[in-house]
């Protein structure tokens, strides 16, 4: 081995490239880091926006970086110290870079981006990564004040100054003109980086060809030659076929301002520069870091002697971009849509296509990436222009579609793309790179070995292995074949490769296959990768909302969350604190874009939900009376309708139609609804960063919410009026709104059952998973301070007969008919509406009202309980109960909060008989349960089985819930013997003032609703479950007391019939009849019981009486 090919061994040009680029990358990443979070004022360090330290901060930027600071800031030295660290970091990258770049210009090596592709990229890239690291450390507009802060911080600590600052004080003052300095330093270059650059001048303007001249040659076409379908792409200069045109861009803009002196002595530099100009506006240095080139190219050469051409080429490119280029981008973006889509439905169905056609796809990826970028960074940093719609695409979603389809389709079919090229590696490309070896009349030692071992390597390869799901490994060859090219590419090497063009083609191709086999991750990330938009957030929003208002686009949306899955891939190493940052934004982007799709599709469903309850509201029996109307006119022969009178339309007229192309609203609605769902087809879940984020969770999360908020509405609840609307009508729209739910699986793969399950369960409880109200408390509050309330005033009866509630005859005209909200259909509908729990809700609340009237009628026992003793021992001697009867007040009180009382259990009997039919296959065990439970059993037992029963819809001798809230009652103050007290005088206090109601007029029995019209045949129901309720609680024998009290009733009531004034007794017979209620209610009771007690000929003569005046027809 010769001295010069020892030296570019020596040398490790390419390692050197590899890591510098590696280093300078994250380097250049934390620093516009440092600079954004200097930039804002939530990030920003208090130090700085300390009052107290502003002259301080003045100073040390006045005399920087000569200072002579005194002030107290030796506490910020540690924090401070971070930051100095890593501007001084910074040097280092530096000194590595003139050095390797000294060395490329000392070795004089040949760079072509076509035969040394990687080592020509890797060298580009190595300036302008130095530039663009240069120039984001100049904005950092706190350097100075950290840096200086900091040195000022060690003298004051350590009695000296940082031995690094000097330098890096230097550096700052050198760099305050960057462009002056960079241009300085890069003077001695020129001749690499012009050679490097000019080896563009067949790739760029390949790559940067108009639409047209791309449709011409119908590019990614591959239905344009079905002959030649099945050969494998392929090409001399593959890598430059993907590779990104704003990177491109950046080296030739960058490069010939460092390098301008080639503009004025090399034509094709000129034209490869003003290509470049004509192209783009701007050009990204990193992350949202942009370089207006126009305006910096200018700016330097007007400073310059001699440069007024190029200023005036500037002006003219400047005008040209401006005039023609967002039109030109528009037309590329509109044909790579046609082309993306006729790859990618060719793809799918002959995915056996990917192995030789997977350039094509690259291809294609890297140019709509292309497109999508350049309009990222132009869309919102134009100046004022004629055409600003040509920076607006409102069909991004359908490109960006295409691209994470066919992302999706190569991983999918990955083995079917490793199958292809092992076959291609081993049984072509080793034989053709063995060919070319053999065939070069010169070949050192060192590079027949490297050379030898890459057709070893590929030889060896087997089908095998990919069915056996070997895990390939190409990264040593790749980077030996880079090291092949640093050796090759210096000048006096033994080997040039510029001698071989053939040899740097086989290995290039060779290159682009083997990640084929083992990268293709890494491939995708290179031409896909989509990570800009992160730092584009409001770009990336207003592209999404341009979409969505296209219905054609609908289908594409679920590709803007699905672009946030590649944001993990911009984070770096060098800046941890930038993750978090990152992970934060991307999370609430995606979560942004899948709430706005969940949102459109909810709404056009519920939209097309809503539609459809109102057409089956037409089909109600409450509609149908103006067509039998109509009918009967037809059949009268009346005349028909005037002219000005508008005829309804019948149900089922908007099916009929006379033209299938004429859409209806209908149509249109689901025609959206299919386009929306179709975009969840796309993927099942997203992965950003370590989260997995579900899409159809977000739209089951937000039907679930707005249904709710429907159920709720549908109720038509008006506090202010006391209206609502009748159980069965909102469950019949219910029924439609869950029936119409329930199509949405045939679009996506969704648990509507789970979703209607969840929200009718919330609807039962008294408030939802968000705390809103629900129909369950709604109807609670309408049924307790309508319905019942107006029948605590007689102004509704309780009817028996017709098993409801009616309105009493009155002037006034009712706000409601109290039938169409009681009768059995309604509150069966109520009960499944609302269901068990809404209906214990309901009677808990119904409860709370009886205990406030318990504790009332306790009070007022406790004020005559003197006179209620003395009545109970002397019932049976009328003159002492006379005498007694007038010291007693509040009996008209007592009788009505004990009629409220029953009135509010007689609803609630009606109510929990309706959920009979809620379990039919349980009802019987647990009826049989209930039969079997011995009254002498546990009471605990006993009550635990009737609410179970009760639950269930059966009817209990003792009401569980009463028995609850008799119990909740209990205070400390009142003993047991006490309240067992008060209870019997409660009854007693009941039986001695149940004469007065013959004095009331609305006393009468009413034979067609089979009650009085005051309600008083309820404290039939009141008396027996009150009394079961307090003497359990109290551990008493119930019958025995209920007796006593049938005792006392019959005999006050029998004394009323020694009464002979009419007119005081006017509804003797009435009342007589609540002592044969009172038995019947009470299972406690027996009729033998009230004939031992009241004579039958007493109830028979009554019944008599009061069906006197009620007629009777037959037939």
């Amino acid at each position: 081995m010769d001295l010069t090919s020892s030296m570019a061994y020596q040398q490790k040009l390419a390692e050197k490239l590899i890591i510098l680029n590696e280093r300078g990358n994250g380097v250049l990443i934390r620093m516009n880091y440092i600079k954004k979070s200097c930039a804002d004022p939530k990030q920003r360090l208090s130090l700085l926006t300390d009052k107290a330290m502003e002259s301080a901060i003045k100073y040390i930027n006045k005399k920087f970086p000569n200072i002579d600071f005194r002030g107290n800031i030796v506490s910020a030295a540690g924090f401070l110290f971070q930051f100095f660290f890593f501007f001084f970091s910074a040097l280092h990258p530096q000194d590595h870079v003139y050095e390797l770049l000294n060395t490329i210009d000392a070795s004089q090596c040949f760079f072509d981006i076509s035969i040394n592709f990687d080592f020509t990229k890797n060298y580009l890239d190595l300036i302008t990564t130095y530039c663009a690291l240069i120039l984001t450390l100049c904005r950092i507009d706190d350097k100075k004040t950290l840096v200086g802060m900091y040195n000022c911080a060690h003298e004051m600590s350590n009695g000296c100054s940082d031995p690094s600052y000097p330098r890096l004080g230097q550096m700052f003052v050198e760099y305050e003109n960057p462009w002056k300095k960079l241009i300085q330093e890069f003077g001695p270059h020129t001749r690499s980086v012009t050679a490097a650059l000019l080896s563009l001048k067949n790739v760029y303007p390949r790559r940067n060809m108009l639409a047209e001249q791309w449709r011409s040659a119908q590019l990614l076409s591959l239905l344009s030659a079905p002959a030649t379908m099945l050969d494998p792409a392929c090409c001399d200069t593959v890598a430059c076929e993907y590779l990104p045109m704003e990177v491109m861009e950046r080296w030739i803009i960058i490069g010939f301002l460092l390098c301008h002196s080639s503009l004025s002595s090399n034509q094709t530099s000129q034209e490869l520069w003003k290509m470049a100009l004509r192209s783009s506006y701007y050009i990204t240095l990193t992350r949202d870091e942009m370089l207006n080139a126009h305006k910096v190219s200018e700016d330097i050469f007007d400073s310059m002697k001699g440069y007024g051409k190029r200023v005036a080429d500037i002006k003219e490119c400047r005008e040209h971009f401006l005039i023609n280029c967002g039109a030109i981008h528009r037309e590329k973006r509109h044909f790579l849509r046609g082309a993306m889509k006729e790859l990618l439905n060719v793809l799918e169905d002959e995915p056996g296509l990917l192995g030789p056609k997977a350039l094509f796809v690259f291809m294609g990826l890297s140019f709509c990436r292309d497109e999508v970028l350049w309009l990222v960074r132009h869309s919102e940093n134009m100046p004022k222009i004629k055409t600003p719609e040509d920076y607006i695409d409102n069909q991004m979603a359908e490109l960006l579609f295409y691209m994470e389809e066919l992302r999706a389709l190569l991983k999918k079919y990955n083995y079917v793309v490793q199958r292809y090229y092992v076959q291609y590696l081993a049984q072509f490309d080793a034989l053709v790179l063995n060919d070319t070896i053999q065939n070069m009349y010169v070949c050192p030692e060192e590079e027949s070995v490297l050379m030898t071992s890459f057709v070893s390597s590929l030889s060896s390869l087997s089908v095998k292995q990919v069915e056996n799901k070997a895990e390939f490994d190409f990264q040593a060859l790749r980077l030996d074949w880079f090291r092949l090219q640093a050796y090759t590419s210096v000048n006096k090497a033994p080997l040039l490769i510029k001698d071989y063009p053939d040899l740097a083609k086989v290995m290039n191709v060779i290159q682009f296959h083997s990640r084929m086999v083992d990268n293709v991750d890494q491939l995708l990330q290179e031409t896909s990768d989509l990570s800009i938009f992160c730092f584009f957030p409001r770009v990336f929003e207003k592209m999404f909302n341009q979409s969505s208002e296209e219905v054609t686009m609908n289908r594409y949306l679920m590709s803007f969350p699905l672009v946030c899955s590649h944001f993990s891939h911009c984070g770096n190493a060098l800046c941890p604190e930038e993750i978090d940052v990152l992970v934060k934004r991307s999370l609430e982007l995606c979560v942004t874009f899948l709430e706005q799709i969940a949102k459109q599709t909810s709404n056009v469903l519920l939209e097309i939900c809503a539609e459809q309850c109102n057409l089956q509201d037409q089909l109600l029996p409450k509609h149908c009376a103006e067509s039998i109307s109509a009918a009967r006119h037809r059949k009268q022969k009346k005349p028909p309708p005037k002219k000005g009178e508008v005829q309804k339309e019948k149900a089922g007229a908007e099916s009929l139609r006379k033209d299938r192309t004429i859409t209806t609203n209908f149509d249109k609605m689901h025609l959206t609804l299919t386009e929306l769902c179709s975009s969840y087809c796309l993927s099942n879940d997203i992965i950003v960063f370590d989260h997995t984020v579900v899409p159809s969770e977000f739209l089951l999360s937000h039907l679930e919410t707005c249904f709710s908020e429907i159920i709720v509405r549908m109720a038509n609840y008006n506090k202010t009026t006391q209206e609502i609307a009748r159980p069965s009508d909102l469950l019949a729209g219910l029924r439609v709104y869950t029936t119409t739910l329930h199509s949405l699986s045939s679009y996506v793969n969704v648990d509507v059952s789970r979703l209607v399950k969840t929200v009718l369960l919330q609807q039962t409880q008294p408030v939802d998973s968000r705390g809103a109200t629900t129909i369950t408390t709604l109807y609670t509050n309408w049924y307790l301070e309508s319905l019942l309330r107006q029948a605590s005033s007689s102004l509704i009866v309780h009817c028996p007969s017709m098993h409801c509630f009616i309105n009493q005859l009155s002037e006034n005209e009712p706000v409601f008919k109290a039938e169409e909200f009681s009768d059995i259909s309604e509150l069966e509908a109520l009960a499944e509406l609302i269901g068990p729990y809404g209906l214990k809700f309901l009677s808990e609340n119904m409860m709370w009202h009886i205990t406030s009237q318990i504790s009332e009628m306790k009070k007022l026992v406790m004020e005559n309980m003197d006179i209620l003793v003395q009545m109970k021992s002397n019932f049976d001697k009328p003159e002492e109960m006379a005498n007694l009867k007038k010291r007693l007040t509040g009996s008209e009180n007592v009788l009505k909060r004990m009629t409220i009382i029953g009135v509010i259990l007689s609803f609630k009997s009606m109510a929990l008989e309706c959920l009979n039919k809620h379990c039919p296959y349980l009802a019987g065990p647990i009826k049989g349960l209930r039969d079997f439970i011995c009254p002498d059993a546990d009471i605990k037992e006993t009550m635990n089985v009737f609410e179970l029963a009760s639950a269930a819809g059966l009817t209990c001798d003792i009401d569980p819930a009463l028995v609850a809230a008799v119990s909740s009652m209990k205070t400390d103050n009142t003993s047991a013997d006490e309240e067992y007290k008060l209870s019997c005088l409660l009854l007693v206090y009941v039986a001695v003032s149940l004469p007065i109601l013959a004095l009331d007029n609305n006393s009468s029995y009413s034979r067609e609703h089979g009650g009085h019209n005051n309600n008083i045949h309820c404290l039939a129901t009141a008396i027996n479950q009150l009394a079961a309720a307090m003497f359990t609680v109290q551990g008493k024998n119930i019958e025995q007391h209920l007796k006593e009290f049938l005792l006392m009733a019959s005999s006050t009531l029998l004394q009323l019939g020694q009464n002979v004034d009419k007119v005081e007794v006017k509804h003797r017979e009435s009342v007589y009849l609540l002592l044969h209620m009172i038995v019947e209610k009470s299972p406690f009771l027996s009729q033998d019981m009230l004939e031992s007690c009241f004579p039958y000929v007493l109830l028979r003569n009554a019944y008599r009486e009061v069906y006197k005046s009620f007629i009777i027809t037959l037939g």
